[in-house]
């Protein structure tokens, strides 16, 4: 799995926000009328059932979950993302074993970075080790997302977040992308503020504080610096102010 697979179906940066696709094709896509749309996600034409799933990216109806899970097996990759990228929007517990699946097998970058992201918005907990293991051997564009996906899940239970962590710090100190660091970041302080002052805690706050010295990327450092200011660390806070002090940020 390399980050060329994204090349095949996108042209524009890999790191943008997952609905982006959408703009380019907005004035092809039918009027949002569901009662015309639902019968096109089983069209014999690819590129049909391709529109039709973009549409139900933006519009919610139950009877569009089954369909939208079956065309997670279709042959065309473009089908494959809508189809992910519309039960992100659609969630439902019935479609996480069928994304998780998918991400395991998929060849294709661009529909994985579809599915990390409805995997976070679906909020099931199931989807915690596959997000995990996304952040820790994806490619670069689906460990950016993977990584505030999981943020999603794991506030919602202490031990989620627990797990989390430890692999966010590893990406925050030795992924080679920095946008993926960055997103680490960011990640690591959304779970500081779920958690209680504890051991778990301080390893993530001593990580942004390490990014915040260290790391060579600008925007990384600022990351890091924000995500300390919405913690609210008394520690983080002293060392931004020691640093902007001496004109180091």
């Amino acid at each position: 799995m390399h980050d060329d697979d994204l090349s095949v179906i996108e042209t524009a940066d890999q790191f943008g926000e997952p609905l982006d696709f959408l703009d380019s094709a907005r004035s092809e896509l039918p009027p949002p009328n569901p009662e015309l749309i639902l019968p096109l996600l089983t069209d014999p034409d690819p590129s049909k059932r391709m529109l039709a799933a973009r549409v139900f990216c933006e519009l919610q109806d139950e009877r569009a979950i089954a369909p939208l899970i079956d065309l997670l097996h279709d042959i065309c990759p473009l089908v494959r993302v809508s189809a992910a990228y519309a039960l992100g929007k659609n969630t439902s517990p019935d479609a996480v074993e069928a994304l998780i699946e998918l991400l395991k097998q998929d060849w294709n970058g661009y529909v994985r970075k579809g599915i990390v992201w409805a995997l976070g918005n679906g909020g099931d907990r199931r989807a915690l080790n596959p997000l995990i293991h996304a952040v820790k051997t994806d490619i670069s564009a689906v460990r950016l997302w993977a990584a505030s996906s999981l943020v999603q899940i794991a506030k919602l239970e202490y031990e989620d977040a627990v797990a989390t962590i430890a692999p966010l710090i590893e990406g925050l100190r030795e992924d080679s992308v920095a946008a993926v660091r960055g997103n680490c970041a960011w990640s690591i302080g959304q779970l500081c503020r779920e958690i209680p002052s504890n051991v778990v805690y301080a390893k993530a706050i001593d990580a942004l504080i390490e990014a915040l010295t260290e790391d060579e990327d600008l925007g990384v450092k600022d990351d890091a610096r924000s995500a300390l200011l919405k913690v609210g660390d008394p520690r983080g806070l002293q060392m931004i102010e020691e640093l902007e002090l001496e004109g180091l940020i």
